[in-house]
């Protein structure tokens, strides 16, 4: 790998979101272009119903097949005896599931919180309308507020990667966000098993603008109250958009099969790849960044020990200052700590963009130790 830089002519690099992008390149694979194409009648997907008799009267059956066959091929998550409601992404789901628990509730406003760091949206989200059936309370390590409460846990966490497990533990009800549990990402340790747990299309496949996101959901009643609160919210979720998830989910379950076309190691090794070369950047650096180091753990889906490789990096500065700024200086946007309820040494990095844009992040990382770097001239060449 070569690195130099020359960040002061180049165009503003974009890693604050999770665009993942990065993903795209199996999909154009001969393939998957040939296994994926969707193609749809004008007189198909008119109703607005998919299944009045279904509690999620908008879940298209074709999609639910396809989730359970994913999960019980992954191993990742139970199916059994649980509801499956759709959502456009699990943003919409976690919304849903935050009306249906507080609404259920005799207290109220519920409290909601979350370790820290903690996902820069679950704040957004459970202030943004003002509601008075919850109350934003921050972080969960802190919160000793009586009274019933949601904990929002995310495994592995976004933004830091780690695996989590609820903190406050006085018997409040629990939303599981599994967005990044998959064994691209995480080794697949057992399989979960809880009351919410949401999961998202666009963080398996790479396929964000399809937004589809599905929560397995055991209380019918907190069921309803989801599909209620959907209903409302957006009328459902487009067919259209069910119908390329449901062939996209089968070809990943079908991909497991063949080594050589598993998308699972496909992703697993690219994500990987991108850690590998962002530790070393960091290591020569020196001491100027800090990244988390993550534990080996036997992962049932690929039947061997392995790290995590998280979707996004939590990176660090060693010295008291204000990383997010002191990238932008360097035209590169990032997600500052302090959104995340943490320090503003820190910030979030998008591991799933577009290859030119994470070399690029890398030459640019590496000027703020190394000035003197030119383009066209490597700085290190291990």
């Amino acid at each position: 790998m070569k690195i130099s830089s020359s960040d002061a002519t180049k165009p503003v690099i974009n890693l604050d979101q999770g665009d993942p992008t990065a993903l795209q390149e199996y999909w154009m694979s001969t393939k998957m272009k040939e296994r994926c194409v969707v193609v749809i009648p004008g007189w198909e997907l008119m109703s607005y119903f998919s299944d009045k008799t279904n509690v999620c009267w908008f879940l298209q059956q074709d999609l639910a097949e396809a989730i359970k066959a994913l999960h019980c091929e992954i191993g990742n998550a139970a199916t059994e005896e649980r509801y499956i409601v759709v959502g456009n992404g699990s943003s919409q789901l976690c919304q849903a599931a935050l009306f249906a628990l507080s609404s259920l509730s005799e207290d109220k406003p519920l409290s909601i919180v979350a370790a820290v760091p903690y996902y820069s949206t679950y704040e957004e989200e459970a202030s943004y309308v003002q509601s008075q059936l919850y109350k934003w309370e921050g972080d969960a390590r802190t919160f000793n507020k009586p009274g019933p409460y949601i904990e929002m846990v995310t495994s592995p966490n976004n933004p830091d990667g780690t695996i989590r497990e609820p903190v406050v533990n006085r018997g409040g009800k629990v939303i599981y966000d599994f967005a990044y549990y998959w064994p691209h990402y995480t080794p697949i340790t057992h399989r979960q098993d809880h009351d919410i747990m949401l999961f998202t299309f666009s963080k398996i496949a790479g396929h964000a603008g399809s937004r589809i996101g599905w929560a397995l959901v055991k209380d019918i009643e907190v069921a309803k109250k989801m599909v209620q609160y959907l209903t409302i919210n957006s009328i459902g979720v487009s067919k259209e958009s069910q119908i390329r998830a449901t062939v996209i989910l089968n070809e990943l379950t079908k991909s497991c099969r063949i080594k050589s076309e598993s998308f699972f190691e496909y992703g697993n090794e690219k994500v990987k790849s991108r850690w590998e070369s962002l530790r070393w950047v960091v290591d020569k650096t020196g001491d100027t960044f800090t990244l988390p180091d993550y534990p080996l753990a036997f992962c049932n889906f690929f039947g061997k020990s392995s790290s995590t490789y998280p979707a996004f990096a939590w990176l660090g500065c060693n010295e008291d200052k204000d990383l997010e700024s002191l990238l932008k200086e360097k035209y590169v946007l990032t997600r500052g700590g302090e959104r995340c309820g943490s320090d503003k040494k820190y910030v979030r990095v998008n591991m799933l963009g577009p290859n030119k844009d994470f070399e690029d992040f890398l030459n640019r990382l590496l000027t703020i130790k190394y000035p003197n770097c030119f383009e066209g001239i490597p700085c290190f060449e291990p």
